[in-house]
């Protein structure tokens, strides 16, 4: 006899309750602990005698959502005697572009030191006059290559070797997994702080990965290297799989979702379309004045996998097109296994100048920062469709690849 409608109701769900229950079990048995975690663990060993630096952002959190130089500066064992503060800041005050300059903690009295667009020979010696004898690093990526947090670790451990100082990572999960590199390989002519050194677009991998990466292969110098590997954690796993509270890396990365789009979607910084800063969903918000319902019937048309579209109108509040209402698309991600951020991303920028007479890159050419050479803007300008945008990097993707292989971690 065939089931009722209800009844086929009551089981699909009782089977998906039975799933989640399993995955929570195995997640249980498996408890993700970051470097931090494991670190404090085995009582700071690694830390013992030694004038302790942080750089740090308000991401640097226990599980129980303190931070880690509140946490540290109240242990005897720990002797952390500074903070270092990147873009945005130690606490997280400043908006893109920004930092909160040198000043003393109020919670804790330590002196915060400013990093933000500074290396070389300028950061060492901010860590020489700090009198630390050993820099640690405990920062939340999001796995894009212009995600400006990994070239602050590539530019402090560069001046921690200058210095003559030792440099420890501390590991965090990539939320966005670490299945695969995607998207193009950044040509070394085309290096900005958005993207120092040959690395793919969305990288795959997690910061102690990323430290073992430069350590070996960019840096002119190795820096006295140790990481602080999370136990738990798996390639395949999002963030939600940690059971880690979620803390904005930065002001405009306000939940996982915006960082599983964002290696693709940050490619609008590059455009005269907003990107949705200004937005409660930015980079899942993209639109301009005179942009209607046609690019969302464009883009859903290539049938991209794990992915739609909806037409959407919003006004920013601040950043391009403040306060207008303009019209574009909201990005909805339905399977994420499957959703590839950055070929997406190149298909929204090819269906944009398609429908929207208005398209133009920044003048400054900003997108060849962003995918790290000239190729992606001039193929669209000369009218490649998607697959043949993508092909084009295929070959730097495939060597990076390969490189990548030696430094991953985890299985």
């Amino acid at each position: 006899m065939r089931p009722s409608r209800r009844a086929v109701i009551t089981t699909a769900t009782a089977a998906a309750v039975s799933a989640t229950s399993t995955a929570s079990a195995a997640q249980r048995r498996r408890r993700l602990r970051t470097g931090v975690e494991r670190l404090a663990q085995d009582g700071y060993s690694l830390l013992d005698g030694q004038k302790v630096g942080i750089v740090t952002n308000p991401t640097g959190i226990t599980r129980d959502a303190r931070h880690i130089v509140d946490v540290m500066h109240a242990d005897t064992r720990v002797g952390l005697t500074a903070v270092f503060g990147p873009e945005h800041g130690f606490r997280g005050t400043a908006q893109a572009g920004g930092s909160e300059g040198r000043h003393d903690d109020p919670a804790t009295g330590l002196p915060v030191y400013d990093t933000y667009l500074k290396s070389g020979r300028a950061l060492a010696d901010i860590f020489t006059a700090s009198g630390v004898d050993t820099v640690v690093f405990d920062i939340q990526d999001v796995g894009a290559r212009f995600y400006t947090y990994i070239w602050t670790l590539y530019d402090c451990m560069e001046a921690a070797q200058l210095a003559g100082k030792r440099f420890v990572v501390l590991d965090r999960p990539n939320p966005v997994t670490g299945r695969a590199a995607l998207g193009p390989v950044l040509h070394k002519e085309f290096a900005t702080f958005v993207g120092r050194q040959p690395v793919s677009q969305a990288h795959g991998m997690t910061v102690a990965e990323l430290a073992r990466l430069f350590n070996e292969e960019f840096l002119t110098e190795a820096v006295p290297l140790e990481t602080v590997t999370m136990s738990g954690w798996r390639r395949s796993d999002f963030y939600d799989a940690s059971g880690l509270p979620w803390v904005p890396p930065s002001p405009n990365m306000p939940t996982p979702e915006t960082a599983l789009v964002y290696s693709g979607t940050c490619l609008f910084e590059g455009t005269n379309l907003s990107e949705g800063r200004g937005t409660t969903r930015p980079f899942e918000l993209l639109g301009a004045e005179g942009v209607d319902r046609r690019w969302a019937a464009a883009a859903n048309e290539l049938a991209l996998p794990g992915v739609r579209f909806r037409e959407a109108y919003f006004a920013p509040t601040f950043s391009k097109f403040q306060g207008k209402t303009i019209g574009g698309v909201q990005v909805h991600v339905h399977d994420r296994a499957a959703f590839d951020p950055v070929r997406t991303g190149i298909a929204l920028l090819v269906t944009a100048k398609q429908v929207w007479s208005g398209f133009a890159w920044r003048p400054d050419n900003w997108i060849d920062k962003l995918t790290g050479s000239t190729r992606v803007r001039t193929m669209i300008d000369a009218g490649a469709d998607t697959d043949e945008v993508v092909a084009g990097w295929q070959g730097d993707l495939a060597a990076f690849r390969r490189t990548r292989r030696t430094y991953l971690l985890y299985r």
